[in-house]
């Protein structure tokens, strides 16, 4: 069965073709486990991956180690993963390397596509557009009436990756002169931000949550198409009326394009009852982030969205944000 770009094979074929059965999925995992994961420790979808290697570990009675492999925008994370082949290993990603470094990058050394197969979506970071707290206005529609009186004055930055395009695109399509300022690492980025020497800052709302608490920086709307309790009154980017900027900062598990089926299935399932679990979801809500799972099909579905909108809005701009 083919979702889009992801070849998903039928549970009898791919047992077929393996040369197992029905219980097969029941014997793996057979030894620990590996999650690969392309950000530092500590960031938030790492923090919530270790809610679920917890959980999973206890479930599969067997360890789940958590590996960080951060740089080159998540492709030497990816890159290792595949070239490993380990059928007891698992890449757990945000959607950049899988839906961005594809339409972006010349001579990418994997396919999404051909290289991983989609297991399910685990968690949805929360995104969104914040602004330093001088300036005059509190939401996106402020924003943008002001930056079309103070053409070239007001500048922005965001994290790579989704945010970063995503504001970009905004940009562009209300006509704003707005002047992007590169950064290599976020910390300096927030500081500026809480100072006033930046203005405006697309990314996550885990990462500014603390300068909003201290009344810094205040948050404009919220790319996620719903909304987040832990944001108070704080509107999604649709409900601002900007409803082309929707977008979820999905993480999700992939395996190698060789998994079999039924363990694939089996991880979905495992997967969706922790997500179910309500105690958890209060954990994934203090770094600003919701449970989110499906199964294969619905994750393949999710990737090939972001995938095209991220396509027509490098059309829209003329290539990457900052590098035109």
């Amino acid at each position: 069965m083919r979702v889009g770009g992801w070849l998903l094979i039928p549970g009898l074929a791919a047992a077929l073709s393996c040369g197992g059965g029905p219980g097969a999925a029941q014997t793996w995992p057979q030894r620990p486990v590996k999650i690969v994961i392309p950000l530092p420790a500590g960031t938030g979808a790492d923090t919530g991956l270790r809610i679920y290697a917890e959980r999973l570990s206890q479930m599969w009675g067997q360890p789940v180690v958590v590996e960080n492999r951060p740089g080159a925008e998540g492709v030497i994370a990816v890159s290792s993963f595949i070239k490993a082949r380990d059928d007891h290993a698992l890449l757990f990603s945000y959607g950049g390397p899988i839906t961005i470094s594809p339409v972006v990058t010349k001579d990418l050394p994997y396919d999404p596509a051909r290289d991983l197969v989609p297991v399910t979506a685990a968690i949805d970071s929360l995104l969104g557009v914040a602004a330093t707290a001088s300036l005059p206005f509190s939401t996106l529609k402020g924003l943008e009436v002001y930056a079309r009186g103070h053409p070239g004055t007001v500048n922005w930055t965001a994290t790579a990756g989704l945010p970063q395009f995503l504001f970009a695109s905004f940009q562009k399509n209300q006509g704003l002169a707005m002047s992007y300022v590169p950064y290599k690492e976020i910390g300096p980025a927030l500081q500026d931000l809480a100072s006033g020497r930046i203005h405006v800052f697309g990314g996550g709302l885990g990462t500014v949550r603390p300068m909003m608490q201290s009344g810094a920086v205040k948050m404009l709307a919220l790319f996620n198409r719903d909304r987040f309790e832990g944001a108070g009154e704080v509107p999604t980017v649709a409900e601002a009326g900007y409803p082309e900027l929707s977008a979820d900062g999905f993480n999700g598990f992939f395996g190698n394009a060789d998994m079999k089926r039924e363990t694939r299935d089996r991880i979905a399932r495992d997967v969706r009852t922790i997500a179910a679990e309500t105690q958890l979801r209060e954990k994934f809500a203090v770094s600003a982030q919701l449970p989110r799972a499906g199964g294969p099909e619905n994750f393949a579905a999710m990737i090939d969205a972001q995938r095209g909108q991220i396509t027509e809005i490098v059309r829209m701009i003329g290539g990457v944000p900052g590098q035109q």
